[in-house]
This record gives C-alpha cells, structure tokens and sequence, in this order.
C-alpha cells in the first residue's frame, strides 16, 4: 500500500531522470535525442499530478519534487539548447568554453537566461495560491516544446526556409526574451489538469488537444510553435468569456 502511494513521487523522479539524460544530449548537441528525453520527463510530469489527485496523496513533498524535477527537463534543457544554437549562430563551436575568457561566449550564454526565467517561474508557482486550478504565464514544459522546436526544425531539409531565418542570433536574442517574458507574464492560461474525463467539464482541453492532432498532422515539426500559439489564443478567449 505504501509503495502504491509513492508512485506519484517516482513519476516525477523518472521526469527528473529524463531531464538528466536530456541534458547530456542538449550539451553534446544532439539535439533530436534531447527532445526525446524531454517529451518523456513531460510525459511523467503530466500524469505525476493525475496519479496523486486518483490516489488522493497530494501532498507538499510532491509539490516541491515536481518543481524541482521542472527545474532540469524544462528549465536547464532549453538553456542549453537555446546557447547552443546561438553558438551556431555566431559561428563558434558548440559550449566552447575550452579557451578560458579569450573566446567566452557572452553573448551565447544569453540563452540561460531562460533557466533563469523558469527557476522564477516555478518558484513563483509553489507559493502562488492563484495557481491551483489555471496558470499565470506560460507553463514551462509548453516554453520548452517551443526551444526545442527551432533547432529540430534546423535539422531536416523541409524546413529549410525555417532554418535559415533561425542561424540569425539577433532573432534568437528577440526569441529567449520573449521566452523570459510568457513564463513570467501575468497573463492567466488554463492547465491540462484532468481531475474527470467528460467532455462537458473538460471542453477547452479537448478542443485543444484534437486541434493540436491535426497540426501535428499537417505540419508535422513546425506544428509545435503554432501549438503554443494555439495554447495562448484559446486561453484568451477563454478568459475573456469568464468575464
């Protein structure tokens, strides 16, 4: 029984481990296998909260756990995924910092900044009692999905056109703050928190998720930005129907 309740707690641990693995591939710039590492810590940060709420052992060691398991997968992850392609971009090898400060890469690091902005952002969420039911900015796994779109796209040919605008790093300054922003941002957005399955009660989310289907089905990789977009949009309209 006891090992039963703990399961909520392993789910995040295997998310934490996820994330570890992940940033062994975002440091070595192999960037497709991070995003499989990622998908997976969020795949377990996903159902962690679900399992806790049907157990009914919610408690605030999970809380903690969880924050800190996001603390890795989408808050170091995109980090290092975000400085490595500003490296690419300004034409320096990757995590170069073998010559000491003659060649540090200032402007590079920029994109930790992002960890930066989800440390806050998680930090906040734990103690901010208007955050139990819907978001207050950008969730970081989301903010995650998105960094690690642009360099997935870099890799494959059909996104050529993408992957040019991409190797400009004044674009991809322009991107990490506006990153740092939507995760701080006082903007409320509706969690993908299921505590039933009815549609009635869950109507947005499945709107959501049917429509995230089909972009994925027809634009493939670049449907993930336009998946946040999406995200933001019905969470607008959302707000401004509850008003």
């Amino acid at each position: 029984m006891k090992l039963i309740k703990f399961l909520p707690n392993l789910l995040t641990l295997l998310n934490l481990f996820s994330g570890c693995i992940a940033v062994v591939y975002a440091v070595n710039n192999q960037i497709q296998f991070a995003v499989l590492f990622v998908m997976l810590g969020i795949f377990f940060d996903f159902f962690d909260g679900f399992v806790a709420r049907l157990l009914q052992v919610q408690s605030e060691l999970g809380t903690q756990l969880d924050s800190l398991a996001d603390m890795v997968t989408s808050g170091v992850v995109p980090g290092i995924v975000m400085t490595q392609m500003l490296l690419k971009a300004s034409s320096q090898e990757p995590l170069g910092f073998t010559d000491g400060f003659e060649n540090f890469p200032y402007l590079a690091i920029l994109g930790f900044t992002i960890t930066m902005a989800s440390c806050y952002r998680l930090a906040n969420f734990n103690i901010d009692v208007n955050q139990k039911e819907n978001f207050v900015g950008l969730p970081t796994p989301a903010n995650t999905l998105f960094i690690l779109s642009l360099p997935l796209m870099q890799i494959y040919e059909e996104y050529e056109y993408v992957s040019y605008i991409l190797e400009n790093e004044y674009l991809l300054i322009l991107i990490t703050i506006l990153s740092c922003y939507m995760l701080n941002a006082k903007i409320e957005l509706f969690a993908l928190k299921f505590k039933s399955f009815g549609f009635a009660e869950n109507k947005l989310k499945y709107i959501f998720l049917i429509l995230s289907v089909v972009l994925i089905a027809i634009l493939k990789l670049a449907a993930l930005p336009m998946i946040i977009l999406t995200y933001l949009v019905l969470s607008m309209i959302s707000n401004s129907r509850n008003k």
